[in-house]
């Protein structure tokens, strides 16, 4: 009978052993597949219909930059700004289309001088997408850089957003003002 207690005993130690490592295991899996989940705030795609949000503000930029900027959003962001809300609501996309900044032969013959510029070859395509959630990190906005050719940039030119749009805290971390 002591033998057959014994055997038993092993039996349930090893068990309670391997219950308890098998617990172990599965929840170093679940705590690493939770922090590979947690979105970067980095946005990876172009939203559809991007070219069709209505116009913000445009932007020149000088120095080694020489760009001109288009800046649309969407229906969410018009919203907002027109009220004057801040911060911005989740869904607010916010886009920043940059060209080259080109003297306009044709146009500074008819002027006389150079006086007039227009957008050249196009550079890049920047956005900010609001969701508090995802983004939260990030101040709620996940941030993207875009090629002239509309590939995603690396990361390492996408860690310089947030650093740099962290100084806007006022204004929701948007550094354009709407111009009704």
């Amino acid at each position: 009978m002591r033998a057959g207690r014994r055997n038993c005993m092993k039996h349930l130690t090893f068990f309670l052993v391997a219950t308890f490592l098998v617990a172990v295991v599965a929840l170093i899996v679940a705590a690493r597949g939770h922090a590979d989940d947690e979105p970067a705030p980095f946005v990876t795609e172009m939203p559809h219909g991007y070219r069709d949000f209505r116009w913000i503000s445009s932007a020149h930029e000088a120095g080694k930059l020489n760009s001109l900027g288009a800046l649309p959003g969407n229906d969410v962001a018009i919203k907002a700004y027109r009220e004057g809300k801040l911060p911005f609501p989740d869904g607010t996309i916010l886009a920043a289309l940059h060209y080259r900044y080109v003297p306009s032969d044709e146009n500074n013959k008819i002027f006389g001088q150079v006086q007039s510029f227009v957008p050249g070859a196009p550079t890049n395509i920047q956005l900010m997408v609001k969701d508090s959630r995802k983004y939260a990190a990030t101040g709620g906005w996940g941030f993207g850089n875009f090629g002239a050719d509309g590939k995603p940039g690396d990361a390492a030119s996408m860690k310089t957003c947030f650093p740099c749009h962290e100084k806007a805290k006022a204004t929701d971390l948007v550094f354009t003002r709407y111009a009704p």
